[in-house]
């Protein structure tokens, strides 16, 4: 879908964006050789073509932040699949919602294995996992995951960066990630299923009064928040791009 992309092209809105789509062009190679059937004026055709050819070798060169500056945010589910193997789904765990709280777990999933970051453990390495991708997705990522880790570790957030909760909205699923996980009928597992952020505080405090099996189960919660991230993307993907090839 990010080859379909016209509107992240500094002055080039969606009115103009689904002008060229709706003309049968097909991506940006095909926009090159076919860009004159476009009724322009001369300095949309101008900034179009010079920000075609300025993406391609941007794409080419693996520049995902050329991306993450330029594209809405609740289009950045585009960049999805040309950045997949680079991708990482992120969600962390805190003391609580106010200003003074802090991460107590970060969660990384890669599409392959899981890895955990816990604070008073292991959580300084984090930024080094972070690192290794161009894309990360999360739920909610954008107020509440993504602050918080760069607010802990400034300049570690560099990233093309999907929040889920907006394109879900786009296509009609609304409400918290569990929510969500239940209307896609994703299930949790026994010792999960019924827990909620607040129980995941809780849980945090009980591992801090000695209880190590409350930080296994807070463990568990928050694997299943990444995985199920990806599976979430996966399942609504095809539904986002469908939405779009209405204009198309």
């Amino acid at each position: 879908m990010l080859k379909n992309t016209y509107i992240h092209i500094p002055g080039i809105g969606s009115t103009i964006e689904q002008r060229i789509w709706k003309s049968g062009i097909k991506g940006w190679e095909d926009y090159l050789k076919n860009h004159d059937i476009i009724r322009l004026p001369r300095a949309k055709k101008r900034t179009l073509l010079s920000g075609v050819e300025e993406s391609i070798e941007q794409l080419s060169a693996g520049n995902h932040l050329f991306f993450a500056t330029r594209l809405p945010a609740a289009l950045r589910w585009r960049a999805y699949q040309v950045f997949r193997e680079k991708t990482a789904y992120v969600d962390i765990e805190t003391t609580g919602l106010s200003a003074e709280s802090r991460i107590t777990l970060i969660g990384i999933y890669n599409g392959k294995d899981t890895k955990t970051f816990i604070r008073g453990i292991n959580i300084e390495e984090a930024p080094s996992e972070l690192s290794k991708y161009k894309q990360l997705i999360t739920f909610n990522g954008a107020r509440f995951d993504l602050p918080f880790i760069e607010h802990e570790f400034p300049g570690t957030v560099s990233h093309l960066h999907i929040d889920l909760l907006y394109p879900l909205k786009k296509i009609g699923y609304s409400g918290g990630l569990k929510k969500i996980e239940n209307t896609l009928g994703i299930n949790r597992s026994k010792e999960t299923a019924s827990l909620t952020g607040l129980d995941a505080v809780r849980l945090w405090r009980r591992y801090e009064h000695g209880d190590e099996s409350s930080l296994d189960l807070l463990i568990e919660y928050n694997e299943e928040d990444v995985r199920n991230l990806e599976k979430i993307m996966e399942m609504v993907y095809p539904g986002l791009i469908e939405k779009e090839m209405k204009f198309m």
